[in-house]
């Protein structure tokens, strides 16, 4: 198998290592699928340590509807609909424990709403897109926002220099992206099994990101990045007044 053109730096990118399509998050919790008998291929760019599937470049959202995100989600991803979204919500308001910012949010990626309704309840302005639930919504119908957030969205994605565009394009010049993904320093490495347990092709973890893959990646755009957590993560073009006390040491 030949290397290919890394989609985020644009260097070659090797065969990584393979994997069953069943492989799911849930694993690390002792749960494990029957295999499906389906390989689904990883490479990994030496130059910017992004690792990722190709072959779901190829698929419609059709095709992610049917094969992963369908009926049986919630088995390999039990806190997707409920648990998840009311922690996210939580979080984003404790990052203001005066009281709600005077900002405009947008969920993306945020599945069913819950998120940005459990914050418009406690007084937000807050709307919620997906992909997947919006489909007939155009990016540019949605207009512009201070906060963007987007919780477990960035592996899910085949396309990520896309997503970075459409996220430029919902954000004010001045505004914040909030996002979550895990990277990937000492969960992949060169020469090493693909073992780590977020690589999950059943999950639709498809596009694994190092800090340097997601810096390289903002930059595309204009952001800059930096790092709240090894979960959590901000691009901006600069940290704007309303966003200074919880976004100490990220860019400026």
């Amino acid at each position: 198998m030949s290397p290919i053109r890394c989609p985020v730096c644009d260097g070659l990118a090797q065969p990584h290592d393979v994997v069953d399509f069943n492989k799911s998050c849930e694993e690390s919790r002792g749960k494990y699928l029957p295999l499906a008998g389906v390989p689904i291929y990883y490479f990994l760019c030496g130059g910017c340590g992004f690792c990722f599937a190709p072959e779901f470049r190829a698929w419609t959202l059709d095709d992610f509807e049917a094969r992963i995100y369908n009926d049986n989600y919630t088995e390999i991803d039990p806190d997707y609909l409920d648990t998840r979204p009311r922690a996210n919500a939580n979080w984003l308001m404790d990052l203001w424990p005066q009281g709600r910012p005077e900002v405009a949010h947008l969920d993306f990626g945020g599945g069913g709403g819950l998120l940005s309704a459990v914050l418009r309840d406690n007084g937000w302005k807050s709307e919620s897109y997906d992909p997947f639930v919006d489909l007939h919504k155009p990016i540019e119908a949605l207009g512009k926002y201070d906060l963007v957030t987007a919780f477990e969205v960035f592996e899910h994605v085949p396309d990520v220099n896309q997503l970075v565009v459409d996220l430029a394009t919902l954000l004010q010049p001045d505004g914040v992206v909030v996002f979550s993904t895990l990277i990937s320093e000492g969960g992949i490495a060169a020469h090493r099994r693909l073992d780590w347990w977020y690589a999950s092709p059943r999950n639709g973890h498809i596009s694994l990101f190092s800090s340097k893959s997601l810096a390289i990646l903002g930059g595309k755009v204009g952001f800059q990045f930096g790092s709240m957590s090894k979960l959590t993560h901000v691009y901006c073009r600069k940290v704007p007044p309303w966003a200074q006390h919880f976004l100490t040491g990220a860019p400026s």
